[in-house]
């Protein structure tokens, strides 16, 4: 079998790709990773047994050469401003190599809630929705997997977990705002699911989330439950939660604007969804919050 390329296979945020190699090369399945730089990552990646290329997905001779003789690819990558170039360079690829099974794409659920038209989210969203389209365009076999917000996204990493471990809060501008966040874990499972036998879900689209859409109290709840102690959500403006709280963060201007309208779209309910497709696929339930919770205990000791 010809090796299977997965992009993005050292990301840090929710480390889907890195997942997917693992998993790949668990069922004994041949992977090439395309990694951005050679690190402590890609040497991981080489222990499980995968071919590790270095490259930039934006370059279409690395992708070329990253590419040739897989007929089956995972593209991902990560919060970036060049993510349309990214995604046409690997499009062009493959439309090149002219034997390409299936694509793999990851995009975001806020893009089936998206128009061409529509204004209210982040630019990161609109590149999705625009890699979507280029996508769709190229006639290439795509699979669209659609995660809502990850469990491992900064506004529950870098809020939530530091909170908790402070003083037993969630303090998040989420207001009533429902959610259901989905495992990194989970939606790796899935890609993997279908790059191994692609052949029944070309051309689908799976929405992605964890088992139930709860409000922030109710999240808490499972916290706490989850963690033996009391844990509540605090409400916080959010303007003040955005000059305060993200902006001590530091982030880069295109990840902030993205991590500030993914807190807006929460309190406006565009991240009130709940679907079973993680369960479709790969044939057993999304983790919940508390399945999370217990499975990371090392991230919310005090």
């Amino acid at each position: 079998m010809r090796p299977i390329l997965v992009t993005g296979a050292a990301g840090r945020v929710g480390a889907v790709g890195r997942t997917v190699v693992e998993i790949l090369r668990q069922r004994d399945l041949p992977v090439r990773a395309l990694v951005h730089h050679e690190n402590d990552l890609a040497q991981a990646l080489r222990a499980t047994g995968a071919e590790v290329v270095a490259g930039d997905l934006t370059r279409g001779a690395d992708v070329v050469r990253a590419m040739a003789g897989c007929r089956r690819v995972y593209f991902g990558m990560s919060v970036s401003a060049a993510y349309v170039d990214a995604t046409v360079t690997a499009a062009a690829a493959a439309r090149e190599q002219g034997d390409v099974e299936v694509l793999v794409n990851i995009s975001q659920m806020t893009v089936s809630q998206m128009s061409l038209t529509s204004t209210a989210e982040s630019t990161q969203q609109r590149l999705h929705w625009l890699a979507e389209q280029v996508l769709e365009w190229s006639g290439l076999p795509v699979v669209h997997v659609r995660p809502t917000v990850f469990m491992e996204n900064p506004l529950f990493m870098a809020f939530a977990v530091s909170s908790i471990a402070k003083d037993g809060t969630i303090r998040l501008p989420f207001g009533s705002g429902r959610t259901s966040p989905v495992a990194a874990r989970d939606v790796a499972e899935v890609v993997a699911t279908v790059l191994a036998d692609p052949f029944p879900h070309i051309g689908k689209v799976y929405e992605l989330t964890g088992p139930r859409s709860q409000d922030m109290t109710g999240m808490a709840a499972e916290f706490s439950e989850a963690l033996g102690r009391p844990v509540t959500y605090v409400d916080v403006p959010y303007r003040q939660w955005v000059d305060r709280e993200l902006s001590a963060l530091g982030l880069p201007d295109h990840v902030f604007e993205h991590l500030a309208v993914m807190a807006c779209l929460h309190s406006e309910g565009r991240y009130d969804r709940a679907t079973r497709d993680v369960e479709e696929v790969t044939g057993r339930r999304a983790s919940s919050v508390r399945d999370f919770v217990v499975a990371n205990p090392a991230l919310f000791q005090s």
